[in-house]
């Protein structure tokens, strides 16, 4: 008895599809691997303005007056920007520090830990706290600087992106040291 020749073409072409699909590259496994982000070494120069403060900024960085001596510093590459706050001391030092602080730990929900880091230069009269905001929180980096009688400024980095961590860390370290040498080479006027 003959085959329909319908069972015979659905026949090859079952054995080709078999033959044909079978013959590919075993499937491996990738490398794990990591992104390399390399940012530039930071090359700073003093910052000079109408302000009574100055201090030293990243050459990479774009700096805007906002208005009563607040600044925001950009970094088009990493996607941040740097809030800076200045308000004048007058017999209000503890709420400006209370406020300071305030904002630092609303982060506390999404923030795995808070490292505190004081500064203090007797030198130059600038004292304050720098927070290292660990976790997912919407800041990784804030400060405050006083003189403790005049002046109050506050520093915060926010990145334009969800907050992830690990995948921001490498921006965020390179611009915590930013921060860092902002805080060390502020003087007051």
């Amino acid at each position: 008895m003959r085959k329909p020749f319908h069972y015979i073409v659905g026949l090859t072409l079952a054995f080709s599809t078999v033959i044909f699909t079978s013959c590919k590259d075993d499937v491996l496994p990738k490398p794990s691997s990591q992104l390399r982000l390399d940012y530039p070494i930071a090359e700073y120069a003093a910052f000079e303005n109408h302000c009574p403060f100055t201090f030293n900024i990243n050459s990479d960085a774009v700096i805007k007056e906002k208005t009563d001596c607040g600044f925001t510093i950009t970094y088009p590459k990493m996607k941040a920007t740097i809030y800076l706050t200045y308000k004048s001391v007058n017999g209000n030092i503890d709420k400006l520090l209370r406020d300071a602080q305030k904002l630092t730990y609303e982060h506390v929900i999404k923030a795995d830990d808070i490292l505190e880091q004081p500064f203090i230069n007797d030198e130059k009269k600038v004292y304050g706290m720098f927070y290292r905001v660990g976790g997912n929180a919407a800041t990784n980096s804030q400060f405050y600087v006083t003189d403790s009688t005049k002046h109050f400024l506050t520093g915060s980095v926010y990145f334009y992106a969800k907050p992830n961590y690990d995948s921001i860390m490498p921006a965020a370290d390179y611009i915590k040291n930013d921060m860092q040498n902002l805080m060390e080479s502020l003087k007051w006027k």
